[in-house]
């Protein structure tokens, strides 16, 4: 059932990064351009995503345990260290090159959004190289 249940969510997620526009790395990059053809409606998008988020886990987190889960799946790590801070600069560096972040480039591969065909596949090697690397270190 959870995993019927995670598609359609899933599905409804890429459906709203569609109607969005986040699938479409021009208009991301229109949003980074802030000296050029600077677009700000992604603005309202980011800004609606952190309201819904924000409501969201306040009704979630009321629950004892999640609708179709045993238990609450949270990081058992807090702090801000060197790796985090590393990951999420590497994150947007690659954003604001190509446009694209996980969630919209698989989304993007469904309506053909040129570029896809390479950045998903290089994308998917990072992950799994800094996996690789992660586990070496440990």
């Amino acid at each position: 059932m959870s995993v019927v249940i995670n598609l359609l969510l899933g599905l409804l997620f890429g459906v709203g990064l569609v109607i969005s526009g986040m699938g479409n790395p021009a208009k991301v990059l229109n949003f980074l351009d802030l000296a050029g053809t600077w677009d700000p409606s992604l603005a309202f998008v980011m800004g609606g995503a952190v309201v819904v988020a924000f409501v969201g886990y306040r009704l979630a987190f009321r629950r004892d345990r999640p609708l179709f889960d045993a238990a609450f799946h949270l990081p058992a790590k807090k702090d801000v260290d060197r790796p985090l801070v590393t990951g999420a600069a590497l994150f947007g560096i690659g954003w604001g090159l190509g446009g694209f972040c996980p969630g919209p480039a698989f989304v993007a591969i469904g309506l053909a959004q040129p570029g896809t065909l390479v950045f998903v596949p290089a994308m998917l090697l990072g992950m799994w190289a800094a996996r690789r690397f992660a586990q070496k270190l440990a």
